[in-house]
Protein backbone atom coordinates (compact mmCIF):
# COMPACT_ATOMS: atom_id res chain seq x y z
CA UNK A 1 0.00 0.00 0.00
CA UNK A 2 1.05 3.54 -0.68
CA UNK A 3 2.72 5.15 2.32
CA UNK A 4 1.44 8.43 3.65
CA UNK A 5 3.90 11.26 3.38
CA UNK A 6 5.42 12.01 6.80
CA UNK A 7 4.62 15.43 8.19
CA UNK A 8 7.51 17.81 7.58
CA UNK A 9 6.63 20.38 10.22
CA UNK A 10 8.87 21.02 13.17
CA UNK A 11 8.68 18.63 16.10
CA UNK A 12 7.87 20.02 19.50
CA UNK A 13 10.44 19.47 22.21
CA UNK A 14 9.19 18.84 25.72
CA UNK A 15 10.98 19.49 28.96
CA UNK A 16 12.06 16.37 30.80
CA UNK A 17 12.39 17.86 34.22
CA UNK A 18 9.67 17.11 36.78
CA UNK A 19 8.69 19.92 39.10
CA UNK A 20 7.78 19.22 42.71
CA UNK A 21 4.16 19.58 43.77
CA UNK A 22 5.05 21.99 46.52
CA UNK A 23 6.96 24.28 44.19
CA UNK A 24 4.75 27.21 43.27
CA UNK A 25 4.79 28.12 39.56
CA UNK A 26 6.89 31.14 38.74
CA UNK A 27 5.79 33.98 36.51
CA UNK A 28 8.60 33.32 34.05
CA UNK A 29 7.58 29.70 33.69
CA UNK A 30 3.89 30.13 33.17
CA UNK A 31 4.04 29.21 29.48
CA UNK A 32 6.35 26.27 29.95
CA UNK A 33 5.55 22.95 28.34
CA UNK A 34 6.90 20.89 31.20
CA UNK A 35 5.28 17.66 32.19
CA UNK A 36 2.88 17.36 35.08
CA UNK A 37 4.22 18.80 38.28
CA UNK A 38 3.07 15.96 40.49
CA UNK A 39 1.34 12.65 40.68
CA UNK A 40 -1.62 14.50 42.12
CA UNK A 41 -1.88 16.82 39.16
CA UNK A 42 -1.51 14.01 36.62
CA UNK A 43 -4.78 12.52 37.79
CA UNK A 44 -6.72 15.25 36.04
CA UNK A 45 -4.18 17.55 34.46
CA UNK A 46 -0.96 17.26 32.49
CA UNK A 47 1.11 19.61 30.39
CA UNK A 48 -0.09 22.58 28.42
CA UNK A 49 -0.68 22.64 24.68
CA UNK A 50 1.69 20.51 22.65
CA UNK A 51 1.75 22.82 19.69
CA UNK A 52 2.10 26.49 18.81
CA UNK A 53 -0.86 28.57 17.74
CA UNK A 54 -1.91 32.20 17.54
CA UNK A 55 -3.01 32.28 21.19
CA UNK A 56 0.65 32.18 22.23
CA UNK A 57 1.00 35.72 20.89
CA UNK A 58 -1.89 37.09 22.94
CA UNK A 59 -1.48 38.74 26.30
CA UNK A 60 -2.11 36.32 29.13
CA UNK A 61 -5.13 37.15 31.31
CA UNK A 62 -2.70 37.15 34.23
CA UNK A 63 -0.99 40.19 32.74
CA UNK A 64 -4.16 42.17 32.07
CA UNK A 65 -5.58 44.80 34.38
CA UNK A 66 -9.34 44.30 34.28
CA UNK A 67 -12.15 45.61 36.47
CA UNK A 68 -15.88 44.99 36.43
CA UNK A 69 -18.53 47.70 36.41
CA UNK A 70 -18.35 47.93 40.21
CA UNK A 71 -14.62 48.62 40.13
CA UNK A 72 -13.59 45.20 41.46
CA UNK A 73 -10.54 43.42 40.06
CA UNK A 74 -10.86 40.33 42.27
CA UNK A 75 -10.96 37.92 39.32
CA UNK A 76 -8.94 36.80 36.31
CA UNK A 77 -10.79 35.95 33.11
CA UNK A 78 -10.10 36.16 29.40
CA UNK A 79 -12.15 39.29 28.69
CA UNK A 80 -14.53 40.97 31.14
CA UNK A 81 -16.19 42.72 28.18
CA UNK A 82 -17.85 39.41 27.25
CA UNK A 83 -19.96 39.52 30.43
CA UNK A 84 -23.20 40.53 28.70
CA UNK A 85 -22.91 37.64 26.25
CA UNK A 86 -22.16 35.28 29.13
CA UNK A 87 -25.18 36.51 31.06
CA UNK A 88 -27.42 35.50 28.15
CA UNK A 89 -25.83 32.04 28.19
CA UNK A 90 -26.57 31.70 31.90
CA UNK A 91 -30.17 32.84 31.43
CA UNK A 92 -30.66 30.22 28.71
CA UNK A 93 -29.28 27.52 31.02
CA UNK A 94 -31.63 28.63 33.80
CA UNK A 95 -34.62 27.77 31.62
CA UNK A 96 -33.77 24.05 31.75
CA UNK A 97 -32.53 24.01 35.36
CA UNK A 98 -35.89 24.65 36.96
CA UNK A 99 -35.21 22.44 39.99
CA UNK A 100 -32.07 24.35 40.94
CA UNK A 101 -33.88 27.65 40.45
CA UNK A 102 -36.75 26.29 42.55
CA UNK A 103 -34.31 25.37 45.31
CA UNK A 104 -32.85 28.88 45.09
CA UNK A 105 -36.25 30.52 45.46
CA UNK A 106 -37.43 28.27 48.28
CA UNK A 107 -34.24 28.44 50.34
CA UNK A 108 -32.92 31.96 49.80
CA UNK A 109 -35.14 33.31 52.55
CA UNK A 110 -33.58 30.90 55.05
CA UNK A 111 -30.00 31.50 53.83
CA UNK A 112 -28.84 27.97 54.82
CA UNK A 113 -25.30 28.78 53.61
CA UNK A 114 -24.94 32.11 55.43
CA UNK A 115 -21.33 32.29 56.60
CA UNK A 116 -20.16 29.56 54.23
CA UNK A 117 -16.99 30.43 52.32
CA UNK A 118 -16.89 28.00 49.45
CA UNK A 119 -13.86 27.52 47.25
CA UNK A 120 -14.73 25.57 44.11
CA UNK A 121 -12.88 23.88 41.26
CA UNK A 122 -15.22 22.60 38.56
CA UNK A 123 -15.92 23.02 34.87
CA UNK A 124 -16.94 26.65 34.42
CA UNK A 125 -19.91 26.55 32.09
CA UNK A 126 -23.30 28.25 31.96
CA UNK A 127 -24.76 25.38 33.96
CA UNK A 128 -22.11 25.61 36.68
CA UNK A 129 -22.69 29.36 36.81
CA UNK A 130 -26.34 28.72 37.74
CA UNK A 131 -25.08 26.54 40.62
CA UNK A 132 -22.56 29.16 41.77
CA UNK A 133 -25.14 31.93 41.73
CA UNK A 134 -27.57 29.67 43.61
CA UNK A 135 -24.96 29.12 46.34
CA UNK A 136 -24.44 32.87 46.55
CA UNK A 137 -28.21 33.43 46.78
CA UNK A 138 -28.29 30.97 49.69
CA UNK A 139 -25.78 33.10 51.59
CA UNK A 140 -22.39 31.70 50.57
CA UNK A 141 -19.29 33.58 49.47
CA UNK A 142 -17.65 31.82 46.52
CA UNK A 143 -14.23 31.78 44.87
CA UNK A 144 -13.91 29.57 41.79
CA UNK A 145 -11.35 28.05 39.43
CA UNK A 146 -11.54 25.53 36.57
CA UNK A 147 -10.83 21.80 36.87
CA UNK A 148 -10.13 21.46 33.13
CA UNK A 149 -8.05 23.80 30.99
CA UNK A 150 -10.31 23.40 27.95
CA UNK A 151 -13.87 23.37 29.34
CA UNK A 152 -14.18 26.98 30.55
CA UNK A 153 -16.64 29.16 28.66
CA UNK A 154 -14.86 32.53 28.67
CA UNK A 155 -18.03 34.59 28.35
CA UNK A 156 -19.60 32.78 31.32
CA UNK A 157 -16.51 33.35 33.46
CA UNK A 158 -16.75 37.04 32.53
CA UNK A 159 -20.43 37.16 33.54
CA UNK A 160 -19.62 35.62 36.92
CA UNK A 161 -16.81 38.14 37.45
CA UNK A 162 -19.18 40.97 36.54
CA UNK A 163 -21.67 39.63 39.10
CA UNK A 164 -19.01 39.80 41.81
CA UNK A 165 -17.85 36.19 41.97
CA UNK A 166 -14.09 35.81 42.36
CA UNK A 167 -13.48 33.54 39.38
CA UNK A 168 -10.04 32.66 38.03
CA UNK A 169 -10.30 30.69 34.80
CA UNK A 170 -10.10 30.90 31.03
CA UNK A 171 -10.13 28.44 28.15
CA UNK A 172 -6.68 27.20 27.17
CA UNK A 173 -4.78 27.76 30.41
CA UNK A 174 -1.21 26.57 30.62
CA UNK A 175 -0.02 24.24 33.35
CA UNK A 176 1.26 27.08 35.49
CA UNK A 177 -1.94 29.06 34.89
CA UNK A 178 -3.99 26.11 36.13
CA UNK A 179 -2.25 25.93 39.50
CA UNK A 180 -1.95 29.71 39.79
CA UNK A 181 -5.73 30.04 39.43
CA UNK A 182 -6.35 27.43 42.13
CA UNK A 183 -3.89 29.16 44.46
CA UNK A 184 -5.49 32.57 43.91
CA UNK A 185 -8.83 31.09 44.95
CA UNK A 186 -7.44 29.69 48.19
CA UNK A 187 -4.80 32.24 49.14
CA UNK A 188 -6.44 35.58 49.90
CA UNK A 189 -5.76 37.87 52.85
CA UNK A 190 -8.74 38.24 55.16
CA UNK A 191 -10.67 35.35 53.59
CA UNK A 192 -10.42 31.68 54.51
CA UNK A 193 -12.44 28.91 52.93
CA UNK A 194 -14.51 26.64 55.16
CA UNK A 195 -16.10 24.47 52.42
CA UNK A 196 -14.70 22.82 49.27
CA UNK A 197 -16.64 21.85 46.14
CA UNK A 198 -14.30 19.87 43.92
CA UNK A 199 -14.34 17.98 40.63
CA UNK A 200 -11.31 15.74 40.28
CA UNK A 201 -9.55 16.39 43.57
CA UNK A 202 -6.91 18.89 42.42
CA UNK A 203 -8.21 21.69 44.63
CA UNK A 204 -8.50 19.39 47.65
CA UNK A 205 -4.95 18.15 47.23
CA UNK A 206 -3.59 21.64 46.64
CA UNK A 207 -5.13 22.85 49.91
CA UNK A 208 -3.99 19.67 51.68
CA UNK A 209 -0.38 20.05 50.50
CA UNK A 210 0.15 23.81 50.50
CA UNK A 211 -2.27 25.05 53.16
CA UNK A 212 -2.60 22.32 55.82
CA UNK A 213 -3.84 24.78 58.44
CA UNK A 214 -6.68 25.82 56.13
CA UNK A 215 -7.44 22.18 55.30
CA UNK A 216 -7.87 21.28 58.97
CA UNK A 217 -10.49 24.02 59.40
CA UNK A 218 -12.60 22.97 56.40
CA UNK A 219 -16.07 21.89 57.55
CA UNK A 220 -16.79 19.67 54.59
CA UNK A 221 -15.73 18.60 51.09
CA UNK A 222 -18.14 17.75 48.27
CA UNK A 223 -16.58 15.77 45.41
CA UNK A 224 -18.40 14.76 42.23
CA UNK A 225 -15.94 12.73 40.10
CA UNK A 226 -14.70 9.17 40.40
CA UNK A 227 -11.11 10.44 40.20
CA UNK A 228 -11.58 12.86 43.08
CA UNK A 229 -13.50 10.34 45.18
CA UNK A 230 -10.74 7.77 44.71
CA UNK A 231 -8.19 10.30 45.94
CA UNK A 232 -10.35 11.09 48.97
CA UNK A 233 -10.52 7.40 49.85
CA UNK A 234 -6.73 7.24 49.56
CA UNK A 235 -6.41 10.10 52.05
CA UNK A 236 -8.93 8.45 54.36
CA UNK A 237 -7.18 5.09 54.22
CA UNK A 238 -3.87 6.78 55.07
CA UNK A 239 -5.49 8.52 58.04
CA UNK A 240 -4.86 11.96 56.52
CA UNK A 241 -8.44 13.05 55.83
CA UNK A 242 -9.16 15.34 58.77
CA UNK A 243 -12.51 16.66 57.47
CA UNK A 244 -15.79 14.97 56.45
CA UNK A 245 -16.33 14.55 52.71
CA UNK A 246 -19.44 13.79 50.66
CA UNK A 247 -19.13 11.40 47.73
CA UNK A 248 -21.53 12.82 45.15
CA UNK A 249 -20.15 10.71 42.32
CA UNK A 250 -21.64 7.49 43.68
CA UNK A 251 -25.02 9.01 44.41
CA UNK A 252 -27.85 7.54 42.36
CA UNK A 253 -28.68 10.92 40.83
CA UNK A 254 -25.09 11.34 39.59
CA UNK A 255 -24.48 7.77 38.39
CA UNK A 256 -27.84 7.12 36.75
CA UNK A 257 -28.38 10.54 35.22
CA UNK A 258 -25.19 12.56 34.73
CA UNK A 259 -22.86 9.64 34.04
CA UNK A 260 -25.34 7.64 31.96
CA UNK A 261 -27.69 9.99 30.12
CA UNK A 262 -25.34 12.96 29.84
CA UNK A 263 -22.63 10.84 28.23
CA UNK A 264 -25.14 9.05 26.02
CA UNK A 265 -26.09 12.36 24.45
CA UNK A 266 -22.75 14.16 24.47
CA UNK A 267 -20.32 11.49 23.21
CA UNK A 268 -21.56 11.71 19.62
CA UNK A 269 -21.67 15.51 19.74
CA UNK A 270 -18.01 15.73 20.75
CA UNK A 271 -16.84 13.21 18.17
CA UNK A 272 -18.80 14.69 15.27
CA UNK A 273 -17.81 18.29 16.00
CA UNK A 274 -14.12 17.38 16.01
CA UNK A 275 -13.82 14.67 13.35
CA UNK A 276 -17.04 14.64 11.25
CA UNK A 277 -16.90 10.85 11.52
CA UNK A 278 -19.79 8.67 10.37
CA UNK A 279 -20.45 5.87 12.85
CA UNK A 280 -22.47 3.45 10.73
CA UNK A 281 -20.29 0.36 10.22
CA UNK A 282 -17.35 1.75 12.20
CA UNK A 283 -15.64 -0.55 14.69
CA UNK A 284 -15.40 1.09 18.11
CA UNK A 285 -13.88 -0.20 21.34
CA UNK A 286 -15.14 1.32 24.59
CA UNK A 287 -12.88 0.73 27.58
CA UNK A 288 -15.09 0.40 30.65
CA UNK A 289 -18.77 -0.48 30.98
CA UNK A 290 -19.71 1.56 33.99
CA UNK A 291 -22.46 4.16 33.71
CA UNK A 292 -20.36 6.37 31.40
CA UNK A 293 -19.48 3.40 29.21
CA UNK A 294 -23.10 2.26 29.10
CA UNK A 295 -24.23 5.68 27.90
CA UNK A 296 -21.54 5.88 25.22
CA UNK A 297 -22.23 2.36 23.95
CA UNK A 298 -25.97 2.94 23.72
CA UNK A 299 -25.44 6.00 21.54
CA UNK A 300 -22.84 4.33 19.31
CA UNK A 301 -24.92 1.18 18.85
CA UNK A 302 -27.96 3.23 17.88
CA UNK A 303 -26.03 4.78 14.99
CA UNK A 304 -24.93 1.39 13.64
CA UNK A 305 -21.41 1.16 15.02
CA UNK A 306 -19.90 -2.25 15.79
CA UNK A 307 -19.05 -1.87 19.47
CA UNK A 308 -16.55 -3.89 21.52
CA UNK A 309 -16.18 -3.61 25.30
CA UNK A 310 -13.18 -4.06 27.57
CA UNK A 311 -14.05 -4.47 31.24
CA UNK A 312 -12.27 -5.89 34.30
CA UNK A 313 -15.36 -6.03 36.54
CA UNK A 314 -17.12 -9.36 35.88
CA UNK A 315 -20.55 -7.92 36.73
CA UNK A 316 -20.20 -5.02 34.30
CA UNK A 317 -18.71 -7.40 31.71
CA UNK A 318 -21.74 -9.68 32.04
CA UNK A 319 -24.03 -6.67 31.66
CA UNK A 320 -22.22 -5.78 28.43
CA UNK A 321 -22.80 -9.33 27.14
CA UNK A 322 -26.48 -9.17 28.07
CA UNK A 323 -26.77 -5.85 26.23
CA UNK A 324 -25.46 -7.48 23.05
CA UNK A 325 -21.84 -6.32 23.05
CA UNK A 326 -18.74 -8.44 22.59
CA UNK A 327 -16.41 -8.27 25.57
CA UNK A 328 -12.77 -8.45 24.49
CA UNK A 329 -9.25 -7.65 25.57
CA UNK A 330 -7.89 -4.45 24.06
CA UNK A 331 -4.96 -6.31 22.48
CA UNK A 332 -7.38 -8.50 20.52
CA UNK A 333 -9.00 -5.64 18.58
CA UNK A 334 -6.55 -2.74 18.72
CA UNK A 335 -5.28 -3.29 15.15
CA UNK A 336 -8.73 -3.23 13.54
CA UNK A 337 -10.85 -0.64 15.38
CA UNK A 338 -11.59 2.82 14.02
CA UNK A 339 -12.29 4.54 17.35
CA UNK A 340 -10.97 3.97 20.90
CA UNK A 341 -12.87 5.54 23.83
CA UNK A 342 -11.76 5.28 27.47
CA UNK A 343 -14.34 5.46 30.28
CA UNK A 344 -12.67 3.76 33.25
CA UNK A 345 -11.36 6.44 35.62
CA UNK A 346 -8.12 4.44 35.71
CA UNK A 347 -4.69 5.32 34.31
CA UNK A 348 -2.65 4.03 31.36
CA UNK A 349 -5.58 2.05 29.97
CA UNK A 350 -4.35 2.80 26.44
CA UNK A 351 -0.55 2.48 26.47
CA UNK A 352 2.14 3.43 23.97
CA UNK A 353 2.21 -0.19 22.83
CA UNK A 354 -1.49 0.01 21.97
CA UNK A 355 -0.97 3.34 20.20
CA UNK A 356 1.90 1.88 18.15
CA UNK A 357 -0.33 -0.97 16.96
CA UNK A 358 -3.36 1.14 15.98
CA UNK A 359 -4.20 1.47 12.32
CA UNK A 360 -3.84 4.69 10.39
CA UNK A 361 -6.39 7.43 11.23
CA UNK A 362 -7.70 5.68 14.34
CA UNK A 363 -9.52 8.19 16.58
CA UNK A 364 -8.53 8.11 20.27
CA UNK A 365 -10.42 9.96 23.00
CA UNK A 366 -11.31 9.89 26.69
CA UNK A 367 -14.68 10.28 28.41
CA UNK A 368 -13.39 9.93 31.98
CA UNK A 369 -12.37 12.86 34.15
CA UNK A 370 -8.74 11.80 34.44
CA UNK A 371 -6.51 12.66 31.49
CA UNK A 372 -4.14 9.78 32.23
CA UNK A 373 -6.36 7.00 30.85
CA UNK A 374 -4.52 7.45 27.55
CA UNK A 375 -0.73 7.51 27.93
CA UNK A 376 -0.33 10.82 26.10
CA UNK A 377 3.03 11.51 27.77
CA UNK A 378 4.58 8.59 25.90
CA UNK A 379 3.66 10.29 22.60
CA UNK A 380 5.70 13.40 23.37
CA UNK A 381 8.94 12.10 21.97
CA UNK A 382 11.23 13.40 19.19
CA UNK A 383 10.40 10.62 16.72
CA UNK A 384 6.70 11.53 16.68
CA UNK A 385 5.31 14.70 15.11
CA UNK A 386 2.28 16.54 16.48
CA UNK A 387 0.14 18.43 14.01
CA UNK A 388 -2.80 20.54 15.19
CA UNK A 389 -5.44 20.25 12.47
CA UNK A 390 -8.33 22.02 14.21
CA UNK A 391 -9.35 23.05 17.69
CA UNK A 392 -8.81 20.15 20.13
CA UNK A 393 -7.75 17.80 17.33
CA UNK A 394 -4.12 16.63 17.01
CA UNK A 395 -2.66 14.26 14.46
CA UNK A 396 0.21 12.33 16.05
CA UNK A 397 2.35 11.12 13.16
CA UNK A 398 4.71 8.13 13.28
CA UNK A 399 7.94 7.98 11.21
CA UNK A 400 6.30 5.68 8.63
CA UNK A 401 3.51 8.19 8.05
CA UNK A 402 0.83 6.53 10.18
CA UNK A 403 -1.21 9.03 12.12
CA UNK A 404 -3.48 8.72 15.15
CA UNK A 405 -6.21 11.31 15.70
CA UNK A 406 -6.02 12.40 19.35
CA UNK A 407 -8.88 14.50 20.73
CA UNK A 408 -8.47 17.12 23.48
CA UNK A 409 -5.01 15.71 24.30
CA UNK A 410 -6.71 12.89 26.17
CA UNK A 411 -8.82 15.14 28.36
CA UNK A 412 -12.57 14.89 28.93
CA UNK A 413 -14.04 14.84 25.42
CA UNK A 414 -17.55 16.17 25.85
CA UNK A 415 -16.76 19.23 27.97
CA UNK A 416 -13.55 19.96 26.06
CA UNK A 417 -14.97 19.62 22.56
CA UNK A 418 -18.71 20.23 22.81
CA UNK A 419 -21.42 20.94 25.35
CA UNK A 420 -23.49 18.77 27.66
CA UNK A 421 -27.26 18.64 28.31
CA UNK A 422 -28.36 21.35 30.72
CA UNK A 423 -31.21 19.37 32.28
CA UNK A 424 -28.94 16.51 33.36
CA UNK A 425 -26.43 18.91 34.88
CA UNK A 426 -29.27 20.46 36.87
CA UNK A 427 -29.72 17.13 38.65
CA UNK A 428 -26.04 16.94 39.62
CA UNK A 429 -25.86 20.62 40.56
CA UNK A 430 -28.92 20.33 42.83
CA UNK A 431 -27.33 17.30 44.51
CA UNK A 432 -24.11 19.25 45.06
CA UNK A 433 -25.99 22.21 46.53
CA UNK A 434 -27.91 20.00 48.97
CA UNK A 435 -24.73 18.15 49.97
CA UNK A 436 -23.07 21.49 50.78
CA UNK A 437 -26.11 22.60 52.79
CA UNK A 438 -26.14 19.34 54.75
CA UNK A 439 -22.41 19.32 55.56
CA UNK A 440 -22.39 22.99 56.51
CA UNK A 441 -25.46 22.76 58.76
CA UNK A 442 -24.87 19.30 60.24
CA UNK A 443 -24.63 19.29 64.05
CA UNK A 444 -21.24 18.50 65.53
CA UNK A 445 -20.58 14.80 65.66
CA UNK A 446 -22.91 13.74 62.85
CA UNK A 447 -20.01 13.35 60.44
CA UNK A 448 -16.59 12.00 61.34
CA UNK A 449 -13.37 12.45 59.40
CA UNK A 450 -14.36 10.12 56.59
CA UNK A 451 -16.00 9.88 53.15
CA UNK A 452 -19.79 9.59 53.16
CA UNK A 453 -22.30 8.50 50.55
CA UNK A 454 -25.41 10.55 49.99
CA UNK A 455 -28.50 9.05 51.62
CA UNK A 456 -31.23 7.63 49.42
CA UNK A 457 -33.71 10.21 50.68
CA UNK A 458 -31.58 13.05 49.32
CA UNK A 459 -31.46 11.34 45.91
CA UNK A 460 -35.22 10.90 45.99
CA UNK A 461 -35.65 14.56 46.87
CA UNK A 462 -33.44 15.69 43.98
CA UNK A 463 -35.24 13.38 41.54
CA UNK A 464 -38.64 14.60 42.69
CA UNK A 465 -37.60 18.20 42.06
CA UNK A 466 -36.96 17.32 38.41
CA UNK A 467 -40.26 15.57 37.75
CA UNK A 468 -42.41 17.31 35.13
CA UNK A 469 -45.21 19.37 36.70
CA UNK A 470 -43.57 18.87 40.07
CA UNK A 471 -45.84 21.38 41.80
CA UNK A 472 -48.84 19.29 40.84
CA UNK A 473 -47.21 16.14 42.21
CA UNK A 474 -46.33 17.95 45.42
CA UNK A 475 -49.95 18.86 46.14
CA UNK A 476 -50.94 15.21 45.74
CA UNK A 477 -48.52 13.98 48.42
CA UNK A 478 -49.76 13.23 51.90
CA UNK A 479 -48.04 14.99 54.78
CA UNK A 480 -46.25 11.75 55.72
CA UNK A 481 -45.02 11.25 52.15
CA UNK A 482 -43.79 14.82 51.97
CA UNK A 483 -41.99 14.44 55.28
CA UNK A 484 -40.34 11.24 54.07
CA UNK A 485 -39.02 13.01 50.97
CA UNK A 486 -37.83 15.94 53.05
CA UNK A 487 -40.41 18.32 51.60
CA UNK A 488 -42.09 21.12 53.46
CA UNK A 489 -45.29 21.65 51.49
CA UNK A 490 -46.38 24.91 53.04
CA UNK A 491 -43.63 26.31 55.28
CA UNK A 492 -40.12 27.64 54.58
CA UNK A 493 -37.36 25.48 53.15
CA UNK A 494 -35.75 23.10 55.66
CA UNK A 495 -33.21 20.50 54.54
CA UNK A 496 -34.76 17.69 56.57
CA UNK A 497 -34.32 14.84 54.10
CA UNK A 498 -32.27 12.89 56.66
CA UNK A 499 -34.79 13.06 59.42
Amino acid sequence: PKKLRPHLGRQIQFADDMQEFTKFPTKTGRRSLSRSISQSSTDSYSSAASYTDSSDDEVSPREKQQTNSKGSSNFCVKNIKQAEFGRREIEIAEQDMSALISLRKRAQGEKPLAGAKIVGCTHITAQTAVLIETLCALGAQCRWSACNIYSTQNEVAAALAEAGVAVFAWKGESEDDFWWCIDRCVNMDGWQANMILDDGGDLTHWVYKKYPNVFKKIRGIVEESVTGVHRLYQLSKAGKLCVPAMNVNDSVTKQKFDNLYCCRESILDGLKRTTDVMFGGKQVVVCGYGEVGKGCCAALKALGAIVYITEIDPICALQACMDGFRVVKLNEVIRQVDVVITCTGNKNVVTREHLDRMKNSCIVCNMGHSNTEIDVTSLRTPELTWERVRSQVDHVIWPDGKRVVLLAEGRLLNLSCSTVPTFVLSITATTQALALIELYNAPEGRYKQDVYLLPKKMDEYVASLHLPSFDAHLTELTDDQAKYLGLNKNGPFKPNYYR
